[in-house]
């Protein structure tokens, strides 16, 4: 990998170009490139005074989509630190924190020489660092009056730029595991420098609306469009009437967010008649979307979706464009891999790579792939193989090079003697007009035999009844496909970029199983 700047620097380098500019607004309050520059580099000289650098690690939490969010990172960074966010592994929910248990088992994990705050988060801070063996310093940002003993991190200090360092890792971001355990996914410092590098000289002044936590990939969504030039507006989360209302009155040209995300930005009832003409550029990821459902999304939104198919492990692995969200037939895939992507699929029972229109895992070397799992050697070694990462997905290459998506391994759902994937019945579910969203999922009786659920939610306005999804799913696909339980429920509960939560999903439905035959003995 070439090498290029620290990428923080090169951050600083464009605030401090255009001082009076406005790169980040949060709650419609702006801040200013200067103010911007000067937090990170306070904060950053106040870490260095405190021995903070390469080899430390800074445990960051703050309330979710703020300035210091950003802050925290840049300074820690620009020491050569790892910047390591406990807050959450939800990359879609900025709300959905974890628990102060989990918090606390990832701080002990990481051994950080910092643990950098906002001021909300004091108490919860005391409380993680009461039940540490030896607790870190912690470190605040807006002020530390409330905390004697605590860094200040505001407290205006200066850092010679020249003298910003690197580390080996620059940040770890926790996600979800299939067990539930959080797993600590690795970015080299070089792989960030490169992507703010690409993203600058490219210079596309996008206005960003961030829904998404910066904990996560929306915090590199940050990182290229200030460095770009452009704006980023910050909003606790994503609630489509309040989108829909940002756009005109920002002027918002770029959004990213989850599949369920667009189809609510979709369906809303305000998108008639909101002004969406400065929107370019709408990202999303997540479970790929029914193919008539995006044909919707394109009439209301316009040709401006990107479907952006990746891992948390492997970065972007494949997109489809807004000319190919025209096309049925590619609707129905995630897009081809750009030439900087190397895309194999292999045998799950042997790893021999398999041809076009074979079904296998989806093996994947990527640009700007992690560098592994914090302090999981055994597990990375398990996910990344002679440079390959096995991202646990199923799929398969058509003649063209689209990659069509068939689930997880970890999903299939063995019925009557046939594999079936789940997300080949949520797409039919999907395509009846009374569904807003649905997860399928397998879930083992007290015979360890597996039948399908699915969890379901109609549509604002919808009656629905199993019997009617269960004659949808027959005849669309076949008897065997058809889900032995459908539950009618408000909302999906969401992980990763707008994917269901079928860990929790499985959970509810073995505990429903359970009050069930206790009921009945």
């Amino acid at each position: 990998m070439q090498g290029h700047d620290h990428y923080v620097r090169q951050i600083l380098a464009k605030l401090s170009a255009e001082p009076e500019g406005v790169p980040l607004v949060h709650r419609d309050t702006p801040t200013t490139a200067r103010e911007l520059a000067d937090r990170v580099v306070s904060a950053a000289a106040r870490m260095r005074e405190h021995g903070v650098g390469p080899g430390s690690a800074v445990a960051v939490l703050t309330n979710p989509n703020t300035p210091a969010t950003l802050i925290l990172r840049y300074a820690a960074n620009l020491v050569g630190a790892t910047a390591v966010h406990i807050r959450g592994v939800n990359a879609v929910d900025p709300s959905d924190e974890l628990s102060a248990e989990a918090q606390l088992g990832i701080l002990m994990d990481v051994a950080p020489a910092v643990l950098a705050i906002d001021r909300d988060n004091i108490a919860r801070a005391l409380e993680l660092c009461g039940s540490l063996p030896e607790r870190p310093p912690i470190a605040v940002l807006g002020g530390a009056d409330a905390l004697p003993d605590a860094i200040d991190l505001s407290a205006p200090a200066d850092l010679d730029l020249t003298t910003a360092e690197q580390g080996t890792i620059a940040v770890v971001t926790y996600t979800s595991g299939s067990t539930g355990k959080p797993k600590g996914v690795s970015w080299p410092y070089a792989v960030k420098n490169e992507m703010v590098a690409t993203s600058a000289v490219r210079g596309d002044r996008a206005r960003c609306l961030v829904t998404a936590p910066l904990t996560h990939s929306s915090g590199a969504t940050a990182d290229d469009t200030i460095v770009a030039g452009g704006v980023v507006v910050l909003h606790p989360g994503f609630d489509a009437a309040e989108v829909l209302r940002a756009v005109p009155r920002h002027g918002i040209t770029r959004l990213v967010l989850g599949s369920p995300q667009v189809n609510a930005l979709a369906e809303h009832p305000d998108t008639a008649h909101t002004d969406l003409t400065s929107l370019r550029e709408v990202f999303y990821t997540g479970s790929p979307a029914a193919p008539e459902r995006l044909a919707h999304a394109v009439k209301a939104l316009g040709p401006v979706l990107f479907q952006v198919y990746g891992t948390s492990e492997t970065g972007l692995i494949s997109l489809l464009t807004p000319q190919d969200h025209l096309d049925p037939e590619l609707r129905a895939t995630v897009g081809r891999p750009p030439e900087a992507v190397r895309v194999s699929i292999r045998s799950v029972a042997d790893g021999r790579e398999l041809p076009a229109g074979e079904a296998g895992e989806v093996c994947v070397i990527g640009r700007w792939q992690m560098a592994g799992y914090w302090n999981e050697p055994e597990l990375t070694a398990q996910v990344v193989r002679d440079g390959w990462v096995h991202t646990g997905d199923i799929g398969h290459l058509d003649e063209a090079g689209c990659l069509h998506l068939h689930g997880r391994i970890a999903d299939v759902i063995k019925v009557k003697g046939i594999k079936v994937h789940p997300s080949a019945v949520e797409r039919v579910l999907l395509e009846h007009p009374g569904v807003a969203a649905a997860a399928v999922f397998g879930v083992e009786d007290e015979q360890r035999v597996e039948r399908i659920c699915a969890a379901v939610v109609p549509r604002d306005g919808v009656t629905l009844h199993p019997s009617v999804l269960e004659r949808h799913v027959t005849a669309a696909l076949s008897a065997n496909h058809v889900p032995a339980e459908i539950e009618l429920r408000e909302t999906l509960p969401l992980v990763g970029p707008g994917k269901p939560d079928r860990v929790r999903l499985r959970a509810e439905a073995v505990a429903r199983a359970a009050r069930a035959v206790g009921a009945g003995s």
